[in-house]
């Protein structure tokens, strides 16, 4: 079975809302869109091309993927790996709304997430990957269908947009297997998840 592995864009105060650009998701009035641009160093370009070396197919929200398909089959590059992959490879959209997508080798996922996700699994050689699409991340995180995410952390605070993890999220434990830092200061980390939080105390024992 292929794992279903995440990979995101925080800010430091948790903002995953239009890293690319300024007009990529505007929604409550949004004004920071575009902020992830003057990070993107080598080490980060390099970060990213391995993720995409591992990915057999594709998930993403619906917003994702109209922004990504506005974008991506425009690049036409053979030696963009981002593109080709993208471009090329098995992408499905998990959409109530989406009849008709245009993007080649799109499938609209509409039914029982559960059930169709693991079956996406079981099915892909190599990463299911989910690119951006917070809400979807959290509903993957909460169903139990999320194998693994890269956290990409960048040195900004916004003060406002859509947080990755806000109230209400399922209480997740995590266990990192690896990370590094870039030399423009992007903590590129990647996690497991490891069933639910453990608990304790740093309270000073009772004296006897």
């Amino acid at each position: 079975m292929g794992k279903l592995v995440s990979q995101i864009f925080v800010t430091l105060d948790g903002v995953y809302q239009a890293p690319g650009g300024p007009g990529e998701d505007t929604r409550g009035g949004f004004e920071h869109g575009g902020w992830s641009f003057p990070y993107g160093d080598e080490d980060f370009g390099r970060f990213v091309d391995e993720v995409f070396g591992r990915v057999g197919a594709f998930l993403l929200g619906r917003r994702t993927y109209d922004i990504f398909a506005s974008y991506w089959p425009k690049v036409t590059d053979p030696d963009n790996p981002v593109a080709t992959k993208l471009n090329a490879l098995p992408k499905y959209v998990v959409s109530t709304t989406l009849t008709d997508p245009e993007w080649n080798a799109t499938t609209v996922v509409d039914g029982d997430l559960v059930k169709e996700i693991t079956a996406l699994k079981e099915r892909t050689d190599g990463e299911l990957q989910v690119h951006g699409s917070g809400a979807l991340v959290r509903s993957l995180l909460d169903l139990g269908l999320l194998d693994t995410i890269h956290v990409l952390t960048f040195p900004v605070v916004l003060g406002s947009g859509l947080r990755l993890f806000p109230e209400g999220t399922v209480p997740t434990a995590f266990r990192r297997t690896a990370g590094r830092v870039t030399p423009a200061g992007v903590s590129l980390q990647t996690y497991d998840t490891d069933g639910s939080p453990r608990y304790g105390t740093y309270a000073l024992p009772d004296d006897e």
